[in-house]
Order: structure tokens, then C-alpha cells, then sequence
């Protein structure tokens, strides 16, 4: 049996990942979402990356979780390095699913194509609040370009604006980058959110930033935990064994 704690991504909180835990479950795994501070509706959004990355640990040492596997979906990436730096003895692997891999001293920002940046920025720039919302078309062509119309819009409905400040702080991963700490990197083949490629995808370009690492692959999109989490979940098994 393995315990699992699954990090959502931006605009998300914890209940996306409801699907996949229950076939987690059913395999005979512990697993836990906890939400990231400033995210989910109705929550105070002003936060930093630091904040978001304790949070994780308050929930991980709160519930005395030793031994686990930590996954971490997209922005998460980074959560998850950063987690690993503050509390390594508590992690047997670390599973990076679509998810950020950045260089020492880049923020998330630094790593989106121009594009996403003046996306982003604009997006900020015109909430009340400096959070961004991700505009539907994105999300239906991007994110989760392998479900229904139906699919999108409901999932679409769960999601709430993300804190920007967590996007632009700079990050030190000097000490991520020394940790012993297994790693796998989940890469979904149809993910189309970052141009597939050297210059700006998930994989390779994120992904052989690890070093050493197990690669698995599966079909479907960046939000595959709404399109297929059954299929997701198996995977996440076999990344996360020994």
C-alpha cells in the first residue's frame, strides 16, 4: 500500500482530484488532496508562492503523513520541489504530472512562452484583486481538448482565479536539486497547454531537468483527472512504485 498526497494545479483545489482518489482507494492506497493557500472559491487570494508551499507542508505534517508519494499537477511542480526541500524524510518519491520543472532561480512566468505572459499579465492587470481567471476557449481547446463540450463546461464551473503572486516569485532550487529523492515525470501525450516540443513542452523540456528520473506516459490532455481518472490513477500507481 502507498500513501499518496496529490497537489492540484492553478485554478483548481483539492476536490479535483475526488475521482482519482476514490480508484486510488479502491486499489488499496491512501491518498490525500489537500488545497493549496489562495486557492478555491470564496478564499483570500493574496498569497505568495512560500505561503502556498507551507501550506502543504502544515497538511502533510498535520496528519503526520511519513512515507509518501507526493505528486504535483502542473503548477504544482514547483510546490512540490519546494515541499521536498522543507520536509525530504517525510517523501519516498516525488511525481511530477505535466508539471512545472524550473531552473534555479526562475519564477513560473519565466518559463511560459510570450504568449502566456502577456496573457497573464493582462489577466492580473484587469482583476480587482491581481488573480487571473482562465477564459473558457482556453480551457476547452487547451487544457481539456479530449472531452465533451458537456465535460468542459462543468469542470470549467469548479474553477476558481488564481493568485498571480505565486507566478512571479523567483525561486531558489538549489537544494531541490540535491535531494536523493526518487522522481517520476507523468507526461499525458495529447497535453497541448505548452507548445509539445524541446523549446517550451512538458516533455523533454521539463521533464529531463530531474536528472535521473522514471518517465510514464499515458494518452489525454493537461486536466486528464476529469477526462480519464480511472486511467489516470493507474498510472499514478505505476510512477509512484518502487
Amino acid at each position: 500500500m502507498l500513501t499518496f498526497v496529490l497537489v492540484h494545479g492553478a485554478w483548481h483545489d483539492g476536490s479535483a482530484w475526488e475521482t482519482v482518489i476514490k480508484h486510488l482507494q479502491a486499489q488499496g492506497h491512501q491518498a490525500f488532496a489537500p488545497t493549496i493557500a489562495g486557492h478555491g472559491k470564496s478564499v483570500d487570494k493574496n498569497v505568495n508562492h512560500a505561503q502556498c508551499t507551507q501550506s502543504i507542508v502544515d497538511s502533510i505534517v498535520g496528519k503526520d503523513l511519513t512515507d509518501i508519494v507526493l505528486l504535483g499537477h502542473s503548477f504544482a511542480g514547483t510546490i512540490i520541489a519546494k515541499v521536498a526541500e522543507a520536509i525530504p524524510d517525510r517523501i519516498r518519491r516525488l511525481i511530477f504530472l505535466d508539471a512545472f520543472v524550473l531552473n534555479d532561480g526562475e519564477s513560473l512566468r519565466d518559463s511560459l512562452p510570450p504568449h502566456y505572459q502577456a496573457l497573464f499579465d493582462s489577466l492580473a492587470t484587469k482583476s480587482d484583486d491581481r488573480t487571473m481567471m482562465m477564459p473558457f476557449e482556453l480551457w476547452r481547446e487547451a487544457l481539456l481538448n479530449d472531452a465533451d463540450l458537456e465535460l468542459a463546461r462543468s469542470s470549467y464551473a469548479r474553477l476558481s482565479p488564481e493568485p498571480y503572486q505565486p507566478w512571479i516569485d523567483k525561486l531558489d532550487l538549489k537544494q531541490f536539486y540535491s535531494l536523493p529523492i526518487p522522481k517520476s515525470y507523468l507526461y499525458c501525450t495529447e497535453d497541448n497547454v505548452l507548445p509539445q516540443g524541446e523549446q517550451w513542452g512538458w516533455h523533454p523540456r521539463m521533464s529531463n531537468r530531474l536528472g535521473l528520473f522514471r518517465l510514464v506516459q499515458m494518452p489525454g490532455s493537461h486536466e486528464v483527472m476529469f477526462s480519464n481518472p480511472v486511467g489516470l490513477a493507474e498510472k499514478i500507481i505505476v510512477a509512484g512504485r518502487d
